[in-house]
């Protein structure tokens, strides 16, 4: 309480009293600091005061913290389920081409180059997109995001519906380009669905499970194609109807996921999971600037660290899928479908590494240690199948199984670790940009690691690969771990009030005014 509040509660009496009343005089007592002066009647000051409110002893940060009410309900666990359903099928969509480049070069007549930009396109469209798309998060919030990524995801599907004939790989071309679209609206939402629907002792397991749908996806991918589309060189009406199957399959559950995200994905709950969401969701939402969250995100040191690691890491990891199968077919002919059964053990076994580290992070808060030890044993992962992929195709099951559980296992780390230390920017912006950076080191790894698979030997490409993750090790290093929002989360005041909330909240407000009325009063004062 400020020295004003104080005075006027103690019955405080004009500063000169009534002419003949000069008697008097010597019974009151004087306060003065040189610029105002207050009597005070002695009787009043020895009467019992009433003990003060504890919240008013309180700071105002302690105030709000404590003030701030928090609930879970259990709808966050339908939206987590829906995203995660059709965050799959678009990442399924994304690999169903590159595990069997050889079949739709041959029913295409396109070179494998051509299939290639079938999945890189994913990764080309991302970049331009990611600003206005996370700009649209930040505006229009998760529910319209969401509609935009599910349904652009059905429209892409039905697309290749049409694209089933020798002819019209430019209709296939046009629907991955739809799909890649989606997408832009899809990779950066499974931190903002965790920050905003699931508790602190969750947040990390729930992006982690948000994830875990787009690398079912992938797994999937590996799966189905080769079981659905084997290789009938000899008969192409038949090579086509297989392709139909897939692609009708594939609208079909799109198309119903699109129907449950418009019924069940909302904005936000309407009590707030956490105290670091309940302070952001006090300011308002007109206050918020997007460019300015986007400057002081390119100013964040430790951020501009993790975006170059990750983006080398997840980088890394979309070559190798979407060049597993001309690595395996280089050393192995007619292995589409063990390819296809590699591929899933890499993504599985990832499956499993993103959730054992989301739990692991939701117990421990170790972000720094867990994504360095992840970092670390993903580049030695990566180093083992290199060097032994010429051996035997149960040694590949073995190391892709490997590199797949820290490799992909990384992908939410990654996520929680950027929302740390970027609090209170938006969960959305900070994602889009670590995604636009993995989409960017993905072309060009692509690229490079498929010329050098192409013109020399797999060997080379994945040499390559090495060389990169070894650079994000040492990033990763680098980067100071501050981690702002957990925090806010424990009622770590003094670090707490160091973050710059983008939005003036209201109790802030409030007592700046308390502040501005009563500055003509010193903070220390004897009675």
């Amino acid at each position: 309480m400020v020295a004003g509040e104080f005075l006027q509660e103690q019955h405080v009496l004009p500063d000169s009293a009534p002419e003949g009343n000069t008697d008097e005089d010597s019974g009151y007592k004087e306060l003065s600091n040189g610029s105002v002066h207050i009597t005070l009647d002695p009787k009043v000051l020895e009467q019992e005061l009433p003990p003060p409110d504890e919240k008013e002893a309180m700071l105002p940060a302690e105030q709000r913290s404590d003030a701030l009410e928090t609930r879970l309900y259990w709808r966050r666990f339908a939206v987590l389920a829906v995203f995660s359903l059709y965050s799959l099928v678009n990442a399924f969509q994304w690999i169903q081409y590159s595990i069997i480049t050889n079949i739709f070069m041959d029913y295409y007549g396109v070179t494998s180059i051509a299939i290639d930009w079938l999945s890189v396109v994913y990764m080309v469209a991302y970049v331009p997109l990611i600003f206005p798309a996370t700009w649209l998060l930040d505006k229009k919030g998760l529910r319209v995001t969401a509609l935009l990524g599910a349904g652009l995801n059905a429209l892409g599907a039905w697309v290749k519906c049409a694209s089933v004939g020798p002819g019209l790989f430019w209709v296939t071309m046009t629907a991955q380009i739809i799909c890649s679209v989606a997408q832009v609206f899809i990779l950066g939402l499974p931190s903002r669905i965790a920050s905003v629907w699931f508790g602190p002792r969750e947040v990390s397991t729930a992006c982690a499970f948000a994830v875990l749908g787009n690398q079912l996806g992938v797994a999937i991918g590996f799966l189905l194609p080769p079981v659905l589309v084997p290789n009938t060189a000899d008969d192409k009406d038949l090579m086509g109807h297989n392709i139909s199957i897939m692609f009708y399959g594939t609208a079909a559950v799109s198309t119903l996921l699109f129907l449950l995200t418009i019924f069940v994905i909302k904005d936000r709950p309407p009590l707030p999971p956490s105290k670091a969401q309940a302070v952001l969701s006090t300011g308002p939402a007109e206050d918020y600037s997007y460019k300015k969250s986007i400057i002081n995100l390119f100013r964040n040191k430790p951020f501009i660290l993790l975006l170059i690691s990750y983006g080398i890491m997840t980088g890394s990891f979309y070559s190798v899928s979407t060049l597993l199968n001309q690595m395996i077919i280089t050393h192995y002919k007619g292995e589409e479908l063990n390819t296809g059964r590699i591929g899933l053990t890499l993504v599985v076994a990832g499956m499993f590494g993103s959730i054992l580290c989301g739990i692991w992070l939701d117990r421990t808060k170790t972000y720094k240690l867990t994504t360095l030890i992840v970092y670390v044993l993903s580049f030695i992962g990566m180093v083992v199948f290199t060097f032994t992929l010429n051996v035997h195709l149960l040694v590949i099951f073995f190391t892709a199984g490997v590199l797949g559980f820290f490799m992909t296992g990384y992908l939410p780390i990654g996520f929680e670790f950027g929302v740390e230390i970027t609090y209170p920017e938006s969960e959305g912006t900070s994602s889009g940009l670590l995604n636009a950076f993995a989409q960017v080191f993905g072309i060009i790894f692509t690229l490079i690691q498929g010329k050098l698979t192409t013109d020399y030997n797999p060997l080379s490409g994945n040499i390559f690969l090495c060389a990169w993750i070894l650079l994000g090790i040492v990033l990763t290093a680098l980067i100071k771990s501050d981690l702002k929002r957990h925090d806010v989360n424990v009622g770590n005041i003094n670090k707490a009030q160091a973050v710059s909330v983008p939005t003036e909240l209201p109790s802030d407000k409030a007592s700046s005014d308390v502040k501005m009325e009563s500055s003509g009063l010193p903070h220390e004062t004897t009675i």
